[in-house]
């Protein structure tokens, strides 16, 4: 029975619970391992290699199996991720980030990689200065006075935040604050910024954004308009059980994340297009904001 590695007793990028996770990772995704792998990776010695490796198959002996003649420890057949973050997720989304240019091959346990490709879109600039005094702000619990740039208005209008967190919507990034000019908390986005200053003033604590606190959950399942097998293809594309799967999103984004999955009211599409359906519609729509409680 394979057992669980002990807690690790540092948190340094060379402690050998590190290394040991490094080599559950390329066994999991190489399928192999050497101590080359972690003395060129890590800077180790030979001997220290050769501890790690052989602490690895004593805490997971099923998990490689030595090749003499390739003088490599291989994938065991019965192997089992002995981290519980080696998953197929993590390695996909380093795999994106290796591809998107964000994440430099050396700073992932990732060795091989196959040829990877993104969908091309629009990027949406975002300036040092104005994210810094955004980030600032946040770390240090401050107001924050910026130019923003609304599509109601020909001009930038000058507006006091209290920020406390940024947020991603699958396209564009957002800054989650308090505007002290509507006395609610609001989603601007970043991009729109044209000029952040900071100031001295105290914030808003964002611990009473109840919005961005409280999460929502969406029940999932496939359009019931599709033929049958089409709608278990869709159950297998999003790892459906009985032909449901939830998904949690914070309430401050729910308008977002319902638009992204092409879920609102008005986005209608033919089933083909539309391959998912909200199955708890009834109780979600109370979440959505009765107006809007984003910038514009």
């Amino acid at each position: 029975m394979t057992q669980s590695p002990k807690q690790p007793k540092t948190t340094s990028r060379w402690g050998q619970e590190r290394r040991l996770e490094f080599i559950d990772v390329r066994l999991r995704w190489d399928g192999r391992i050497n101590r080359s792998d972690l003395t060129t990776f890590f800077g180790i010695s030979v001997p220290q290699a050769s501890l790690d490796i052989a602490r690895y198959v004593e805490l997971a002996p099923d998990n490689a199996v030595y090749d003499r003649s390739a003088r490599v420890y291989l994938a065991g057949e019965r192997f089992k991720p002995l981290y519980p973050s080696n998953t197929p997720q993590r390695f996909l989304n380093e795999l994106l980030a290796q591809a998107a240019g964000v994440l430099q091959p050396e700073l992932t346990f990732i060795g091989w990689t196959p040829s990877t490709g993104l969908t091309a879109s629009p990027g949406r600039q975002v300036p040092a200065e104005v994210l810094l005094p955004l980030l600032a702000a946040i770390r240090e619990g401050k107001q924050v006075q910026v130019s923003y740039q609304s599509m109601s208005s020909m001009e930038p209008v000058e507006r006091h935040l209290s920020p406390h967190a940024i947020a991603f919507d699958g396209f564009r990034w957002h800054v989650r604050a308090h505007c002290h000019r509507r006395e609610q908390y609001l989603d601007f986005v970043i991009a729109r910024i044209i000029e952040a200053r900071a100031t001295d003033e105290t914030a808003v604590a964002g611990d009473k954004d109840e919005a961005w606190h409280r999460k929502v959950s969406l029940l999932l399942g496939p359009n019931p308009a599709l033929s049958v097998a089409a709608q278990r293809v869709i159950e297998l594309d999003y790892g459906m059980t009985n032909g449901r799967v939830t998904l949690d999103c914070r309430q401050a984004l729910l308008f977002y994340t319902l638009k992204r999955l092409g879920l609102l009211a008005g986005q209608e599409a033919p089933p083909e297009a539309q391959q998912i359906a909200l199955l708890n519609r009834p109780e979600v729509l109370p979440y959505l904001p009765k107006t809007s409680m984003a910038s514009d």
